[in-house]
């Protein structure tokens, strides 16, 4: 194998995938000062990011921060908003007709569930709330009522609640554009990549572009897409479906503009279930995006349009709707030689969740934590790289899966959800071992858990998993500890509502006066 040196990194593709990997290259080995590690973006002049809506997770606050993008100056240009959940309608069981049921899966609890897990006190009783996230949060009520987890007087990326955003994921990209190549030094090539060019050890050494002639680079990374013109394409790297667990094969979306300026917005992803799958809505600051996550084989395209303009109500008419084909799985390997998938070229789970842009993050951030400087430390970073990433996607639809598992509706989409063959082994066992045992950390004992323990927490207990915890009753003796937590959670909901904007209000400030930066 040729020694070799990585110090020009192309990234081929844009969208938020390739540009945050970009900009995260270029931040950490600050690719402004000569002789350091230079970064090459390729991106299709051709190819448009269509924004529908986008969740993304906590981390993404961090991330913006260490990159240097002011809170401010996101919120305003990305027309994002604050998301502190993802309320769960209708999915623990069929509504009667007026009837609905709904759950939220938060991101702040007032304890920490590892050090003191009051799940299994709710379980026996020890508290009269009627759900669990209101038990041990606040932040189900702040949704309610549709408030903002800061005040304009909070810092940037500091608040009263743990919150991510929702965004424009066509406005993220083009912010993140902007930030990379001005402030960050990350080279921008506009062409379509026509090429992929092989040395004689089989790496890629160069891709040939339509306009820019040939780009040559030690280390390339693949954000194209579904097509994963580099790692699918060129190096061979096969695509392994998921769709025997995963049913989901498409989604219809429309952008939904509110009925006008003040309307208030949703502090939470909205997910609604539906006869033969179900639909997000996502408040940003200027307009809704939903979109109707089905099966084909349970319904028609038609029939899904139809049903996602019925949710939307009369405001759908004259609506344009657009049908997006959906490849569930992830690739063999993530990483091979030197050549890394990030995005939708690397893979792409059902957007349950929002755990696509974190999953996006966590790999950029790998990345740049094991980054090889030559190709021989490549195959050592390859194989861990590969393990982590395999497990984080495992996990995901693991996770993803049990929403549809422990729901009790009866459609035929719904039931073949409950087919044996349908769910991964690895759920199967978690959930035997919950029917007896509370969860614990025990069940967690991978640095790279994609979701924590009150994740599943929050979903087991708001579709109303069954635990009969009888004979472990003699463990959980500080029942007089656990009422007094449960006593502060509502006298701390009491003080933190009072003490909260609503989610437009926050937003029209930040639009006039913007967060102290910190």
């Amino acid at each position: 194998m040729t020694q070799q040196t990585v110090q020009q990194v192309v990234v081929v593709g844009g969208g938020t995938a390739g540009w945050l990997t970009a900009a995260n290259l270029a931040k950490r080995f600050n690719s402004t000062q000569p002789g350091s590690i230079q970064v090459t973006i390729v991106e299709s002049p051709d190819i448009p990011t269509i924004g529908v809506g986008e969740g993304t997770w906590p981390t993404m606050r961090k991330t913006l921060a260490n990159l240097g993008i002011s809170e401010t100056e996101f919120l305003v240009k990305c027309n994002a908003s604050l998301k502190q959940a993802t309320k769960f309608v209708n999915w623990r069981e069929t509504p009667a007709a007026g009837d609905s049921n709904h759950y939220y899966h938060l991101f702040t609890s007032v304890y920490d569930a590892s050090d003191f897990n009051l799940a299994p006190y709710w379980q026996r009783g020890d508290l009269g709330s009627s759900t669990y996230a209101q038990s041990v949060s606040v932040q189900g009520e702040v949704c309610e009522r549709k408030l903002a987890p800061k005040a304009i007087t909070h810092k940037e990326y500091e608040g009263a609640q743990n919150y991510a955003y929702h965004l424009d994921a066509g406005l993220f990209a083009d912010l993140l554009k902007q930030h990379a190549v001005e402030v960050l030094g990350v080279k921008h090539i506009a062409a379509n990549v026509s090429q992929v060019n092989l040395d004689k050890d089989e790496y890629i050494a160069s891709v040939t572009t339509d306009r820019s002639g040939v780009i040559e680079g030690d280390f390339f990374i693949d954000c194209t897409g579904f097509k994963c013109l580099l790692l699918g394409d060129a190096l061979g790297v096969k695509f392994k479906k998921v769709d025997n667990a995963l049913l989901t094969d498409h989604a219809v979306v429309m952008q939904v503009p509110y009925q006008d300026e003040q309307q208030e917005i949703a502090s939470c992803t909205i997910s609604t279930a539906q006869e033969a799958g179900w639909i997000w809505d996502i408040g940003l600051s200027n307009r809704r995006g939903t979109g109707y996550v089905y099966s084909s084989k349970f319904t028609s395209h038609e029939q899904a349009e139809q049903t996602l303009r019925d949710y939307v109500g009369p405001e759908s008419e004259g609506l344009m709707t657009r049908v997006i084909p959906m490849n569930i799985g992830y690739r063999e390997k993530f990483w091979h030689k030197n050549c890394l998938a990030v995005g939708l070229s690397a893979a792409f789970i059902e957007p349950l969740e929002a755990s696509a842009i974190f999953l996006m993050e966590a790999a950029s951030n790998m990345l740049c934590d094991l980054f090889p400087r030559d190709r021989q430390a490549m195959a050592v970073v390859e194989k861990k790289f590969n393990q982590s990433f395999q497990f984080r996607w495992n996990k995901t639809i693991d996770f993803i899966k049990m929403h549809y598992v422990l729901s009790q509706r009866t459609e035929p989409f719904w039931l073949a959800n409950q087919h044996q063959e349908t769910i991964p082994e690895t759920l199967t066992e978690l959930l035997e071992r919950w029917r007896y045992h509370p969860v614990s950390d025990y069940d967690f004992d991978n640095v790279y858990e994609p979701f924590p323990m009150e994740s599943y927490q929050y979903v087991l207990y708001g579709m109303g998993f069954k635990q009969d915890l009888s004979f472990n009753a003699g463990r959980y003796s500080k029942s007089a500890q656990a009422i007094q937590n449960f006593n502060n959670v509502q006298h701390i909901a009491q003080q933190v509502e009072s003490k909260l904007p609503s989610n437009r209000d926050l937003l029209n400030k930040v639009n006039q006066y913007g967060f102290q930066k910190l």
